[in-house]
């Protein structure tokens, strides 16, 4: 055991010195950073203002369109700022840490418009303050009494979406297919289009053409062009044209699609004799349905945004035991292959047995591997302590809700079960083969195998006790993964300890087979063996 031991040591710092081990380490934080602030970045500079144009044949479309995206914008400059003041705040005054254990779940599945409509209806004032000319800078002197004297500079979001007029020479009642190629070289950036003072790009242009609206009118109101209307096919009714060289970019159709929508529904409320006023009225109606979880303490039932955190959070521990696993076992290949081709075994094999070798290697990366996740997890924290934000206050939150006593003990076992299970499996290909390549032809299958958890990690949390999650459970293989994801919805007993004697026995059975390849293929030159050959060493060996 101390010659194993030795070579785990031996392992540990070779790795521990490498650049890939330290690019391993700051993953994470570089992960937390892109999410936060590059994304925002991204969001805010790195996409340009998208400029386009409206011909309105109908003649009601139009204004609807103005004041749906004025009242968008003053929704992100509302949440901007609010993110700012929170970040500014002196200390006393800063917003207290969102409870998710009292914080009744979120319904995600709602319509944005819709969401902000609610908001609008609950305080109309809030958007049309900001809507204003210095409405902004008002709010900014309404909060100053209560920021940091060092507090930054709020910067008001810039529009995303602009809307400017036809060009003077275009006739916007014509032919809609004539005004679309009369701005053809606007949209293809052949020429630039004058607005105002400057010179701009043409993004888009949405032409809605005389008649769209009627299909949609009532019967008894209809008359000759309803009959004609009710003689065309879909094909041929006249519909809105989105005219874009960048279709890639769908935030800008999909946003007046739905203002289209929204105000088609509108118009025809008033043709229908209804009241948009109690339209909207009961539109904003809804019964509150309250989750209960039988499985919780009587007078505790009802389900928490902390609950469907936890039910959800399985799914990233997942991802990271698969990524964390792929990545020391590919390492202990990777090492096992380069010191094969560099006789460097031969020199090891001449002081300590193939056994001691094989168990220093598996103990040494896997304490590589360890240290890999505790950096990830203590750098998080740190960096979450230091990056006092809005943002961050989320994210830690989040964080102390998902490590409870539950799942990290659990993920620290199916880690180190999953490890030595395919860790000794990769090491047995790298003990066979010569060179990389080789080894990538052995690694076909066993890639193959592993993607399966990743195929079903979100399918499982919605049926953790079903068929598949149950029968996926029971091979050795893809149990680190399944109980993982079903870690949350607290599996039957007989599951829990039941794979969880499965597993170690079949990492010992596992570790004891390929030990045997190992111990025949370390020292084997020339082209690797097939699989047949492999199976013959250990049934030679097990004899």
């Amino acid at each position: 055991m101390r010659n194993a031991l030795l070579v785990a040591s031996r392992e540990y710092a070779e790795n521990a010195r490498t650049k890939g081990f330290w690019i391993g380490i700051l993953m994470l934080p570089v992960i937390l950073v892109v999410a936060i602030q590059v994304t925002r970045w991204l969001e805010n500079d790195a996409t340009p203002t998208r400029y386009f144009t409206v011909v309105d044949q109908e003649g009601h479309y139009l204004e609807e369109i103005d004041r749906r995206l004025d009242l968008r914008y003053a929704g992100r400059v509302l949440g901007a700022f609010q993110s700012w003041t929170q970040s500014n705040f002196r200390e006393e005054y800063r917003q207290a840490p969102i409870d998710f254990e009292n914080m009744p779940p979120m319904d995600l599945k709602g319509d944005a418009d819709a969401y902000l409509e609610l908001l609008i209806q609950s305080d109309p004032k809030a958007f049309d303050s900001l809507l204003e000319e210095g409405g902004i800078q008002r709010r900014i002197d309404e909060v100053a009494d209560f920021l940091r004297e060092d507090a930054s500079e709020f910067e008001t979001p810039r529009r995303l979406f602009v809307r400017v007029e036809l060009p003077a020479e275009m006739d916007p009642a014509g032919e809609p297919r004539e005004i679309a190629g009369g701005l053809k070289e606007y949209l293809n950036g052949d020429q630039k289009l004058a607005n105002g003072d400057q010179q701009i790009d043409l993004f888009a242009l949405l032409v809605i053409p005389q008649g769209v609206d009627n299909a949609f009118q009532p019967q008894e109101e209809r008359g000759l062009i309803g009959e004609i209307a009710d003689g065309l096919t879909k094909d041929k009714a006249p519909k809105v044209e989105y005219w874009s060289i960048n279709l890639a970019d769908s935030d800008l159709p999909n946003q007046l699609q739905s203002i289209l929508n929204r105000e088609l529904r509108r118009s025809q409320y008033l043709v229908r004799g209804m009241d948009t006023v109690v339209v909207n009225d009961v539109q904003g109606m809804h019964l509150p349905v309250k989750k209960l979880d039988p499985g919780k303490a009587e007078g505790e039932e009802e389900v928490s945004q902390a609950d469907v955190l936890r039910d959800y959070a399985p799914i990233g521990f997942v991802y990271l035991l698969w990524i964390s696993i792929m990545q020391v076992a590919s390492m202990l290949l990777n090492n096992t292959v380069e010191e094969k081709s560099n006789r460097i075994i031969e020199v090891l094999l001449s002081s300590v047995t193939a056994w001691e070798l094989m168990a220093g290697k598996l103990i040494g990366i896997a304490a590589i591997g360890i240290t890999i996740l505790t950096c990830w997890l203590g750098s998080a924290a740190g960096l979450l302590w230091y990056w006092s934000s809005p943002e961050a206050v989320l994210i830690s939150n989040l964080l102390d809700v998902i490590f409870d006593d539950t799942l990290l003990p659990a993920f620290i076992f199916y880690f180190l079960g999953g490890y030595f299970m395919y860790a000794g499996i990769f090491l047995a290909i790298g003990s066979v083969c010569n060179t990389i390549k080789e080894a990538q032809n052995f690694m076909g299958p066993v890639m193959m195998i592993m993607m399966v958890p990743i195929f079903t990690m979100m399918f499982i949390p919605k049926d953790p006790h079903g068929t598949l999650a149950t029968v996926l459970s029971w091979i050795p293989l893809y149990t680190p993964f399944i109980m993982m994801n079903r870690a949350a919805a607290e599996p039957p007993m007989f599951d829990l300890v039941g794979t969880s004697i499965l597993l170690v026995v079949s990492n010992i059975a596992v570790l004891w087979l390929c030990g045997r390849i190992f111990r025949t293929g370390i020292l084997r030159t020339g082209q690797p063996p097939r699989l047949v050959e492999m199976l013959r060493w250990m049934r030679r060996r097990a004899d």
